[in-house]
């Protein structure tokens, strides 16, 4: 092939002219027989010896992967790795996972073909076909059809197949040239590119910088720094009964939210710990103490070195002899409802736990009584 010539472009007045000098120029074996027609001619590929394109497939099994992927992703996450019951569904429910499997397969098959078609197929960053400069690409984007045989390698004849065109019906040949094959992606261009991106940025961000200064009510910045703010603990006009806060329907408790059989703790006084006094029960109780108590009453209950003291906190001091004369049901009462500071831990422990939490405070109390009275036998 020589250096200049990359295909010969032989042009025809209509499409069976053409249609008949396809297989005579595939005969010859000059080179690669390409068409070029302002719109589909029926059987062409066939003529041509086109195999049917592989975007097709390459999209199924792209979007296969995809769900599969998505499906095993969420089937990991919410099944394996952090499974939580939704909705008393199992934590493989796969319906939940039909959604993103959904966006996943069409993503995977949406960049496939996209991409796909233009650097697999139609061979970029190859962007001057040398067709796209023929003299003749102002009449086959008309009414004009043409044949280009194309160079498959050196040995390429731009004589010959000039001349098997013109045997074939061709009224016009054109040779075209070899495109430039230089390195697309060579430092300058790169360096440009980046540059370029470097000054729409700064360009771009000043102009918005400037212009929500200049224009500061400007929509949509105007909703922004006045829209209609509703504070929960303020009345309200929006809602009928005039509360920000809507209050729960009458009649109903929040699930995990049960209060007490008795409505004040010193009613509460009257219940009665249901849970025995064993070695299981107080591990229950030492562990839900550790987790939510610890951190403000201390490892004994008297807040000494806990975090809340720290801060300058006074929780309240179990060891003392209020609380030591305490019923076991006013510390249920206080657990349940909080008392003070003390927030409540009624979403947070079960019934058994709140029990036992009470057997483990009367084991500290009794733990501490015995060392107070100890001291007072060594004192002299």
């Amino acid at each position: 092939m020589s250096e200049t010539s990359y295909s010969v472009l032989g042009v025809f007045d209509t499409p069976n002219a053409l249609m008949r000098a396809i297989p005579k120029l595939r005969v010859a074996m000059l080179g690669t027989v390409e068409a070029y027609t302002p719109y589909p001619i029926h059987g062409i590929d066939e003529a041509l010896g086109h195999r049917r394109s592989p975007l097709g497939g390459m999209v199924l099994v792209m979007g296969v992967l995809g769900a599969l992927t998505a499906f095993g992703f969420e089937y990991w996450i919410s099944a394996i790795d952090y499974p939580i019951i939704t909705g008393g569904k199992a934590a493989s429910s796969w319906e939940a996972f039909i959604p993103i499997m959904f966006e996943v397969t069409v993503l995977f098959a949406t960049f496939t073909a996209g991409l796909g078609m233009l650097f697999l197929l139609n061979k970029l960053p190859f962007f001057g076909h040398p067709v796209l400069s023929s003299k003749a690409i102002s009449g086959i984007t008309r009414d004009r059809y043409a044949l280009a045989i194309e160079a498959e390698d050196e040995s390429f004849d731009s004589a010959a197949a000039a001349q098997a065109l013109r045997d074939a019906g061709a009224v016009e040949v054109e040779i075209l040239p070899a495109p430039d094959r230089s390195p697309f992606l060579t430092s300058d261009y790169i360096l440009r590119t980046l540059g370029g991106i470097f000054a729409a940025c700064v360009v771009s961000g000043l102009a918005i910088f400037f212009l929500t200064k200049w224009f500061p009510l400007l929509a949509p910045m105007k909703y922004m720094q006045d829209q209609p703010r509703l504070n929960a603990q303020k009345p309200s006009t929006f809602f009928k009964d005039g509360h920000g806060m809507q209050r729960p329907v009458a009649g109903t408790v929040a699930r995990g939210y049960l209060p007490t059989a008795t409505g004040t703790q010193d009613a509460a006084a009257a219940l009665v710990n249901p849970l025995p006094r064993t070695k299981e029960v107080f591990a229950m109780g030492r562990k839900a103490y550790t987790i939510r108590c610890e951190v403000c009453h201390g490892a004994l209950g008297n807040g000494m070195g806990s975090l809340t003291a720290a801060y300058g906190g006074k929780p309240a001091n179990l060891q003392a002899q209020q609380f030591r004369d305490y019923p076991d049901g006013k510390i249920y009462w206080a657990i349940v409802n909080g008392k003070n500071a003390m927030p409540s831990h009624a979403a947070d422990l079960t019934d058994s736990q709140r029990w036992a939490v009470v057997h483990y405070v009367r084991a500290l109390q009794r733990a501490q009584n015995a060392k107070d009275e100890d001291l007072k036998v060594v004192a002299p």
